[in-house]
């Protein structure tokens, strides 16, 4: 068998068959892989709405840009039996130590914080992942932000921070306030749609 002279053309050739199918195998990949991944992230946000707003019947969402940020919140409206009992909120901070923090919050209608999940964190493990505990997070449970000041001790609020991660501790903060301050604000809004009825 002759061995076949290395030239340019031969070079780039083999480089763009390569490139060709390693780009095919990737996009196969990514088109198998893309179904289950958000099967897995939705069912992952319906156990948060779940677990922060129990006994809904049925959801609404609605779309709002928070006072602060520039991406809109989710909002999850809970009815039973066609009153409201209460909203699920999708909040986000990007004051994380690793950045980005997602939360799921649970309202009652007058304010009142349910519960709260963590739905995305890269903090420090053992430090900043305790958000997740219900050692920290329970104390917002029952609290209404509006006489509860949703700040760490340590900068005049009530919120007891996590011990070494108090960046984390604010950041959950952070998130939650911005999930209620867009709260009252979906509240006015709709008080005032059925004032103009």
């Amino acid at each position: 068998m002759a061995k076949t002279e290395s030239t340019f053309l031969n070079m780039f050739l083999t480089l763009l068959i390569v490139t060709a199918v390693s780009s095919l195998a990737a996009s196969a990949v990514y088109n198998l892989t893309k179904g289950p991944i958000a099967e897995v992230q939705r069912l992952k946000l319906q156990k948060a709405i779940s677990q922060v707003m129990p006994g809904f019947t049925e959801l609404k969402k609605v779309q709002m840009m928070p006072a602060t940020g520039s991406d809109s919140l989710t909002f999850f409206e809970g009815l039973k039996d066609g009153q409201e009992i209460g909203v699920a909120v999708k909040t986000y901070t990007n004051l994380g130590y690793s950045g980005l923090i997602k939360l799921m919050v649970g309202f009652k209608p007058d304010g009142t914080i349910t519960n709260i999940e963590v739905l995305e964190q890269k903090e420090t493990p053992g430090l900043g992942t305790k958000m997740a505990t219900p050692k920290f997070k329970d104390q917002f449970m029952g609290k209404n932000p509006a006489t509860f000041k949703v700040e760490v001790k340590k900068d005049g609020g009530q919120v007891d921070a996590i011990t070494a991660a108090t960046i984390s501790s604010r950041a959950f903060c952070d998130a939650v306030m911005r999930a209620y301050t867009t709260f009252e604000q979906l509240e006015k809004k709709q008080n005032n749609q059925e004032e103009g009825e």
